[in-house]
């Protein structure tokens, strides 16, 4: 696999985790007792880390990128393993009319 085609498919997995992780453990001001600015959303974030956010982001996209790279080099799963869903298998007991 080129070089080009790893980094491209490792950012396509980085976006993809971004959206994720982005909302595990946000809360709203309302939840964490904090005032509100005037203006701002009701569900604007209190808490917002986005090091940790990157952080996270980086270690699933690692992750799940590995795992495609894994499947692409020892192919665990190819596109035959979809054909059921195209072409159903026959069954050997249906009646022939």
């Amino acid at each position: 696999m080129n070089w080009v085609s790893i980094l491209a498919i490792y950012l396509l997995f980085w976006v993809l985790s971004a959206f994720v992780v982005m909302p595990i453990g946000i809360r709203t001001h309302e939840e964490l007792g904090l005032e509100k600015t005037p203006g701002q959303a009701d569900s604007a974030p209190g808490n917002f880390r986005p090091g940790l956010i990157l952080l996270r982001t980086t270690g699933l996209s690692a992750v799940l990128f590995g795992l495609f790279y894994v499947n692409y080099i020892y192919g665990w799963i190819d596109r035959h393993s979809f054909d059921f869903i195209i072409n159903p298998p026959v069954s050997q007991n249906s009646p022939t009319g």
